[in-house]
């Protein structure tokens, strides 16, 4: 018992400080699981294998296909329709849309998809994007518990529930499963709540403040990256003459010169391409794309002795605005980029993008922008081909803000991606199968039909959830094992004595959104659901009640920007600061807390 609760205060600071990365705390802390024996060796990896991690795997999978086939684009055009450009009607219908997808897909990849939605809506409508973005978060995350496919907290719920009844006292009835919809009742009136409090309080609670990045709409505009970015100034070309000092110098070393513009371009001979990479050498004859004022860039031009034409005539076909321009992407919690400098991306040389500067809260970073260190929300601007744009997002690591011109990737297979989506709900719903087997079920018919290829599919599941969920299942079950969450329950007792259920119910329910504040929603529902389950088994209350208060609870992160990756997401931008998220998520956390404890309690009365 120290051990397992040394353990357990081991991953709670580990995920809280952040020194090591959370999916490498919970691989060593199944492997010291494994190593000391707190339950059989032969168990010790088994949460790869479970219900739990294969059925998310299988959604993730379904979630890509679904956007791939043109789903979300057709969203954007039905709440377009919907809304008839009206504020209040626009956040209800994105709000409600938000609502509806979250049963279905992952709240991290749902964020994601949603974004550039949102940035379309408020390009086309005028809308800012900080009277959209925080509603639709919070949104995601109050109808992620309408479904038990969407929630990882109530997914991995089955797998502890499966180790509880392994170790219950004797006589003690076995805790039922949930089904598929089994907590549809009270995730709709979550859901139903959150719609309902952005519509009524949007306007007292979201920031009135002039902020000209968040009244411009993002149809990026030049006045627009001038006035947030600072970057201004005009795209020229710049040719190499015989007598320039540029000859023989690299692009890195030429972006070092004092006054130097930022290069976009470049082309020597017949080959011209976007984003030249720091050590490409410049010759003779070489045309530079280049963007600044045009003081500065006519002083550059007679300092290096280049010609300067103010008329694209060489590059004019890489610039054309419906194939390259700048755009804005934000960095998600997991993106590989995080703690990596814009340098070591090497993003000219692998995509052809350029960075042009790096904004973090009210810091904007446009000189040296190769040494910044890039973290978990940070907003890139960017200059590059929308094509190239476009394949550098299919591998997650950033989610492009800017309603960027693109063609829908295989929308004549949209009705197959529905097709064995709603197969996939239908065989979790009217069969006996686990949740996994028809999860997996719905996602290989995909990947059969074409609607994804199998490295598309690779693409599409977040490992480091993955290794996070399957390595943390363990140490749920080290807990019920070795009776620490039963011990755990009788100090809960001894210190509440005979009081109510209510009474014990909300302070479990405290103490999990404590939690989950800090660290993962999973972690904190593998860490409270066994102790949940056993205060109930020693008081005579329902288990499931009890388990099921701790799992929706574990989502009520809303106080902190960095309590979900959905909120960190779309802090950037937003534009939203500390102040915004306790403004908003004081009141909405104590309205969640109250309707879970309602619903859950009329449910399993």
């Amino acid at each position: 018992m120290i051990l397992v609760l040394g353990l357990v205060g081991f991953t709670m600071l580990m995920l809280v400080l952040e020194w090591v990365r959370a999916d490498m705390v919970a691989l060593l802390v199944v492997v010291v699981i494994g190593l000391t024996g707190l339950i059989p060796s032969d168990r010790v990896f088994n949460g790869f294998a479970g219900n739990a991690v294969i059925a998310i795997i299988a959604i993730m999978i379904m979630g890509a296909g679904l956007d791939r086939a043109g789903v979300l684009a057709l969203t954007a055009s039905f709440v377009m329709r919907m809304a008839r450009g009206v504020e209040s009607r626009l956040g209800v219908v994105i709000n409600a849309v938000a609502s509806l997808f979250s049963a279905v897909i992952p709240s991290q990849a749902l964020a994601a998809l949603m974004i550039p939605v949102a940035s379309r809506l408020s390009a086309r409508t005028g809308v800012p994007m900080s009277r959209l973005l925080l509603p639709m978060a919070f949104c995601i995350l109050t109808g992620t518990n309408t479904t038990l496919i969407a929630n990882s907290p109530l997914i991995v719920l089955n797998d502890l529930i499966a180790s509880a009844n392994a170790n219950l006292p004797p006589g003690a009835h076995t805790i039922p499963k949930f089904g598929l919809f089994s907590v549809t009742p009270v995730g709709l009136a979550l859901a139903l709540a959150g719609v309902l409090f952005f519509r009524l309080f949007t306007a007292r609670l979201l920031p009135e403040r002039e902020d000209e990045r968040l009244k411009v709409t993002p149809g990026r505009t030049e006045s627009y990256f001038a006035d947030t970015y600072g970057i201004v100034g005009e795209t020229v070309e710049l040719t190499v003459t015989a007598e320039s000092p540029l000859v023989g110098m690299s692009i890195g070393e030429v972006e070092h010169l004092y006054e130097a513009p930022l290069i976009l371009a470049i082309k020597n001979g017949n080959e011209a391409r976007m984003a030249p990479p720091a050590d490409q050498v410049i010759w003779v004859g070489t045309v530079l794309g280049v963007l600044g004022p045009r003081e500065q860039l006519n002083q550059f031009a007679n300092n290096q002795l280049c010609r300067l034409s103010p008329r694209m005539q060489q590059l004019g076909e890489l610039f054309n605005p419906t194939r390259a321009g700048i755009s804005e992407a934000v960095i998600p919690p997991s993106s590989r980029f995080v703690k990596r400098t814009v340098g070591e991306l090497r993003l000219r040389k692998r995509y052809g993008i350029s960075v042009l500067a790096v904004t973090r809260g009210d810091q904007v970073f446009r000189d040296d922008v190769r040494a910044v260190s890039l973290r978990t929300g940070d907003t890139l601007v960017l200059h590059s081909r929308w094509r190239s744009l476009t394949l550098a997002a299919e591998d997650k690591d950033l989610v492009v803000v800017t309603d960027i011109p693109r063609e829908e990737q295989r929308p004549n297979k949209l009705w197959q991606a529905v097709g064995f989506f709603v197969l996939a709900k239908c065989l979790a719903l009217f069969t006996n199968l686990d949740l996994s087997v028809a999860m997996m079920t719905g996602a290989v018919g995909m990947l059969l039909s074409g609607v994804l290829t199998m490295d598309e599919a690779y693409k599409a599941v977040n490992w480091k959830t993955i290794f996070v969920t399957a390595c943390l299942i363990p140490l749920g079950w080290s807990m019920d094992a070795t009776g620490t969450a039963a011990w755990l329950a009788q100090e809960v007792l001894q210190h509440l004595g005979s009081a109510p259920h209510w009474t014990f119910q909300l302070a479990l329910a405290l103490l999990t959104l404590c939690f989950s504040q800090v660290m993962s929603n999973v972690g904190a529902t593998v860490m409270m659901v066994p102790i949940a389950i056993s205060v109930a088994v020693a008081t005579g209350g329902n288990p499931s009640a009890y388990a099921l208060i701790v799992a929706v609870s574990s989502s009520n992160t809303f106080l902190i920007s960095s309590g979900h990756p959905a909120l960190m997401m779309v802090t950037g931008p937003g534009g939203y600061h500390a102040r915004d998220f306790l403004r908003v998520g004081v009141p909405l956390t104590l309205l969640v807390l109250a309707i879970t404890l309602v619903a859950v309690n009329l449910m399993f009365r």
